[in-house]
């Protein structure tokens, strides 16, 4: 055994060492606390209905107990967290901090072998390799990180297995010796392990001088927790509840605006998405091609709008947002696109304006819709659907969630927890993969926008949550018809909505998904499909054969 194995090698099991051999990230304390702190809250709720039968006082001074000693604090703590920022599993938040204090850690020691210059030295790391004490300290600051792998609740395929990988690389750019394990970074390569090493120097010198070991505090740093590079100016008397509407300046030199393009957002993630990063805007490079460029920003639910429900953001701002629109542009056209569950609130949106005109008597102003991601089909078969509805079915409590979030809004950890069932390993392959590519200093200064979006999701307002899980995502309401929204015209109010209302008003669709999309498979991105195919006024671009 080399001097590399014997550094990293330990008698000591790590649940980094996944010699289970887990595909994904396995969170085992949050899962085995999280079904009793569960069980605890049914229990307490089975006795509240008991305590209202005769003679069971017992029920109640047990149901007040047990809230008082239990419930009510792991209540408040979870909404406090969920207001802060913060993970609201007690678990996760402390790998959360492992996984920080490793990064800090392995900058640290990195930071002994950098030169004036940040470079990588070579002599330093010979240096220590041939005198034996500094070897011997060297060895015990390796083995450290062992014993803070030891406090990690989670197993498999973790984001601490990603920077356990970095430490393995920066043990061998000292050693200069190869361990017996497959090399990280290097799979399907047959580079010379000189120039891996000297690859591995410069990725370490890069994720050194850039600070960017643990990737949210990067991005938070890189980007001073602004992201978007477009200017804009919050409509006058758009804001309604936590919602508000952007309108984007068109830069000098740019086109004049004769086209206006209205966007909507996902409620879970910040509406920057299209606008991450300079040269990889939707935003901007609209803006340059003369479109006059809209977006609703969902903001994020506080006390008094937690209680909005989701005909609220699919339909009432959308409807506000609009009017303002056409005040603003009068007898121009508006075209639609929406991203993810924002094109998914869109299309009945859409739809049930359809509707309106039709019974009115009045052409449909809106005949051109672009849906980017957007899952409309939510079933266990074609759609992809299959393994979140399952995890929805088992680990899913509305009225859990409805008691724990009410008046906060639900935590994008809580959604995060169910996206990481979904997408096996995502934690540790998004982390490996910007470890990978830390090569290029430039490639790590543009993720950092990217980053931040994906570390810093929004709350969702726990009775559109409820909604949005149980009647679209388990029901499929929208693609079954049973979908109601409210309505201005009488006999439309509350029914549901007829989504073949947009062909029929010769709304014309774009489905734009990816194939290998577990969030938005392209099985549940059918809607131009479902409603867009009569005049041949419909496009699908990804995942399958375009329909024309």
């Amino acid at each position: 055994m080399n001097r590399s194995d014997r550094m990293l090698r330990s008698l000591v099991y790590s649940p980094v060492d996944n010699r289970e051999g887990y595909d994904t990230h396995i969170p085992m304390m949050s899962r085995i606390v999280g079904g009793a702190v569960r069980s605890m809250f049914q229990y307490k709720n089975i006795l509240k209905e008991i305590s209202s039968m005769p003679g069971t006082s017992w029920a109640q001074w047990s149901h007040d107990a047990l809230e008082a000693g239990i419930t009510r604090p792991i209540r408040t703590h979870a909404q406090v967290a969920s207001m802060r920022g913060d993970n609201p599993d007690t678990f996760v938040y402390s790998d959360e901090l492992v996984e920080r204090l490793y990064a800090s850690m392995l900058r640290d020691l990195t930071g002994e072998f950098m030169d004036r210059a940040g470079h990588f030295s070579e002599e330093k790391a010979q240096q220590v390799m041939v005198t034996s004490a500094l070897r011997r300290r060297f060895s015990q600051q390796v083995e450290n990180f062992r014993y803070l792998e030891l406090s990690y609740g989670s197993f498999g395929l973790s984001a601490l297995k990603a920077l356990r990988e970095l430490l393995t690389t920066l043990v061998m750019a000292v050693t200069e010796e190869r361990t017996d394990d497959p090399l990280p970074y290097a799979e399907g390569e047959t580079l010379p392990f000189e120039t891996y090493l000297a690859i591995a120097r410069k990725r370490l010198e890069n994720l050194f001088n850039h600070n960017a070991f643990y990737i949210k505090d990067f991005s938070e740093r890189t980007t001073g927790g602004i992201i978007g590079v477009s200017p804009y100016e919050e409509v006058k008397g758009s804001r309604l509840g936590p919602c508000t509407l952007r309108r984007y300046l068109s830069p000098a030199g740019a086109k004049t605006p004769d086209r206006i393009l209205y966007l909507a957002s996902p409620l879970i993630n910040k509406p920057d998405i299209f606008d991450l990063a300079q040269g990889k805007s939707v935003v901007e490079a609209l803006l340059a091609r003369g479109f006059r460029i809209y977006l609703n920003d969902p903001g994020e639910p506080g006390e008094k709008s937690d209680g909005l429900d989701l005909d609220f953001y699919g339909k009432t701002v959308h409807d506000h947002n609009i009017e303002l629109i056409k005040k603003e542009n009068p007898g121009e056209e508006i075209c639609v696109m929406g991203y993810c569950m924002g094109g998914t609130l869109l299309l009945p949106w859409l739809a049930r304006r359809a509707e309106e005109k039709k019974a009115l008597g009045q052409p449909m102003d809106i005949v051109k819709i672009a849906l980017m991601a957007s899952p409309i089909r939510f079933n266990d078969g074609m759609s992809g659907q299959g393994p979140m509805r399952d995890v929805i079915r088992h680990d899913y409590d509305p009225a859990l969630i409805a008691e724990m979030y009410g008046g906060v809004g639900v935590p994008p950890q809580i959604i995060d927890a169910g996206m990481n069932e979904i997408q096996p390993g995502v934690r540790y392959f998004v982390r490996r993969g910007f470890y990978q590519r830390a090569g290029k200093a430039e490639e790590l200064l543009e993720a950092a926008p990217f980053f931040y979006w994906l570390t810093h999701g929004t709350r969702f307002g726990t009775r559109s949550h409820l909604t949005w899980i149980g009647d679209l995502f388990m029901g499929s309401a929208i693609e079954k018809g049973e979908y109601p929204l409210s309505s201005s015209v009488p006999e439309l109010h509350g029914q549901p909505v007829s989504m073949k209302a947009l062909s029929h008003m010769g709304v014309a669709l774009f489905d734009y998904r990816g194939k290998r999309d577990p969030i938005s498979p392209p099985g549940a991105c059918v809607a131009s499909e479902l409603w867009g195919t009569e005049k041949r006024r419909t496009e699908t671009k990804g995942g399958a054969e375009p329909n024309h």
